[in-house]
């Protein structure tokens, strides 16, 4: 069984590329869908900077997201939460 080390507060994620957030550098994020509706997340090179990916949420749905600790993050709705985590053994 996969365990969370929790490393940070849980906020909602931004919803904009130019308030987007490293989630205080963080390398492994967790977010969770907490809408009844489907929401894209996307990863950006810093705030209002290049794409490096995005994907789409199911409603109800965990995710654990690897991204360089410079990187930022922003959902298209706020009832994506995020927060910093490590994983252990």
């Amino acid at each position: 069984m996969a365990r969370s080390l929790l490393v940070g507060a849980e906020i909602p994620c931004p919803t904009s590329a130019g308030v987007a957030t490293s989630f205080d550098g963080a390398t492994v994020v967790r977010l969770v869908n907490t809408t009844n509706a489907a929401h894209k997340i996307t990863v950006l090179e810093e705030q209002n900077g290049n794409g490096i990916g995005s994907m789409t949420m199911p409603a109800g749905s965990v995710e654990y997201v690897e991204k360089r600790a410079g990187y930022v993050i922003f959902a298209a709705n706020a009832g994506v939460l995020g927060t910093r985590v490590g994983f252990t053994g």
